[in-house]
This record gives C-alpha cells, sequence and structure tokens, in this order.
C-alpha cells in the first residue's frame, strides 16, 4: 500500500514539475517594433484584456510567440490586409477593430526616441 502511494506522489510530483514552467511565462504588457513610419507600441496587455485572457486568439496564429522582429518590408498592411493575416486579422476594414487604413498615427509614432 505504502508503495502505491509513494509511485502516485512522485508521479504528480513530476506533472506539477514539468507543467509549471509554461504557467510561469508572462507576456510582456508592450512590445516595440521599429518601423520606417514611426515605431509602433503593440500594448499586448490591452489586446489580452480585451481576448479576455485567451492567448489562443491570437497564438499561435495570426501570432506565433516570437520575440523576433516582425520584418515587415514595405506594403505589408496591403499584403497582410489581403490576406487578413498579423494586424490585419483584426484591424481590417470590417474587422472587430479601427482599420489600418488612414489610421496611421493610431499605431505608428513618428520621432519617437530610441529605447522609448
Amino acid at each position: 500500500m505504502n508503495k502505491i502511494i509513494v509511485f502516485f506522489v512522485l508521479l504528480s510530483l513530476t506533472f506539477v514539475v514539468s507543467v509549471s514552467p509554461a504557467f510561469e511565462e508572462k507576456a510582456p504588457d508592450t512590445l516595440v517594433f521599429e518601423s520606417k513610419m514611426g515605431k509602433v507600441t503593440f500594448d499586448h496587455k490591452k489586446h489580452d484584456e480585451r481576448a479576455k485572457g485567451k492567448c489562443e486568439t491570437c497564438h499561435p496564429k495570426p501570432w506565433p510567440k516570437a520575440k523576433g522582429p516582425l520584418n515587415y518590408k514595405a506594403a505589408a498592411h496591403k499584403t497582410a490586409e489581403a490576406a487578413k493575416a498579423a494586424c490585419a486579422t483584426c484591424h481590417v476594414e470590417g474587422g472587430m477593430s479601427f482599420a489600418s487604413k488612414g489610421n496611421c498615427a493610431k499605431c505608428h509614432v513618428k520621432g519617437a526616441a530610441k529605447g522609448k
């Protein structure tokens, strides 16, 4: 009987240790992306609140949990809007939030100092 109890205790501890790193990962409150049109500060905390904490709303699609730059190139908005991908998953005409077209200043801040 004692062997069975010890087995289940060890099994439970193994489970807790193996899944606890997944719960420790904290998403950043903001992400800053460099752009020729001005820095884009993505308010991750605000978007997470709107998604009611459901990470799967955006991850892994349309956004993988990556720490690297977006690497958007010229005509990125048009490409994203046509595919309803990236920001344009929601920020597109008829989407869940304001369309990016004509709203550049809502995301892009010109003249922002490096590191801010």
